[in-house]
Parts: C-alpha cells; structure tokens; sequence
C-alpha cells in the first residue's frame, strides 16, 4: 500500500493484480476504512482414470485509522489494471488556506 498525502486529500494505492471490482469491499466505521477482497477460484480437469481438482482462495483485509479532518461522504475508490485507488478527500476547514494579510491600523 501507497499512501499520498495531498493539500486537499488523502490517496490510497493498493496493488492487487487478478482481481474484479465486485470482489472488493470498502467500510468506513469508527474512523476506520476497511478494505477487503475475496476471490474462490475452483478448478476440475478430468483425463482417462484420474480427476484433478484445485480449490483457490485468496483473501486480503488492511485497516486504515483516519484522522477526523477527513470527509467521509465523498470517499471514492477506482479499480484499473491491478491497482484500486482509494480518494479520501479532507474536509474544507482541514484544507491549507492561503495567508491573510492583516492590515494595521
């Protein structure tokens, strides 16, 4: 896992080659994301006598503390190539503003 802190948000990069979007699963609960994949692959080859049958499985869980500057609505996540791109955008009052000039007077 990558993680890309921006002046705006947060990036998350996993690489997981060989899966499918529909295995992912994301939750945000308690200021934790979760994120999780499962995939069962089964495999049956028959020759003359003998069956051969494989049972594949691969699973991942990683958890994530987030910090409360973070706005939950907006997370968003893009599965291309093998990697998943988790966006955790901050929330407006968290993000850098640029310096005020204060008059005196």
């Amino acid at each position: 896992v990558n993680i890309l802190e921006k002046e705006d948000s947060f990036i998350l990069e996993l690489a997981v080659p060989g899966l499918k979007k529909e295995d992912f699963k994301i939750n945000f609960h308690e200021n934790k994301l979760t994120i999780s994949a499962e995939k069962k692959i089964e495999n049956s080859e028959s020759t003359q006598k003998y069956t051969k049958k494989e049972f594949s499985y691969n699973q991942f869980q990683r958890t994530f503390n987030l910090p409360q500057i973070v706005d939950i609505d907006k997370i968003g996540a893009t599965y291309l190539d093998g990697i998943l791109l988790v966006s955790i955008p901050k929330k407006e009052e968290a993000k850098a503003k640029e310096p005020k000039l204060i008059e005196v007077v």
